[in-house]
């Protein structure tokens, strides 16, 4: 797993994450995986699946139509990008 170091984190900021920490019974680190985790995945954020899950079943697809867009999607696994 990759690790980040973030540096010059002012004394009130750092204050607060260790208040926060304790808080939720974490250690300092614990928590700020999981304040980055809450800003880059938040819990109310659509996610495309359900979203045209959402769209079929308000326009009411017919089971022949659903198999029409089933044997559209590309089933080839997804790769990891190599940026090298």
């Amino acid at each position: 797993m990759p690790s980040v170091t973030v540096r010059n984190v002012p004394d009130e900021v750092h204050r607060a994450i260790r208040v926060r920490a304790a808080q939720h019974g974490r250690s300092i680190e614990a928590e700020m995986r999981a304040i980055l985790e809450s800003a880059v995945k938040p819990q109310g954020r659509v996610k495309l699946g359900s979203l045209l899950t959402e769209i079929g079943r308000e326009i009411q697809l017919t089971g022949e139509e659903h198999a029409l867009f089933d044997n559209l999607h590309d089933k080839t696994p997804a790769r990891a990008v190599d940026f090298e």
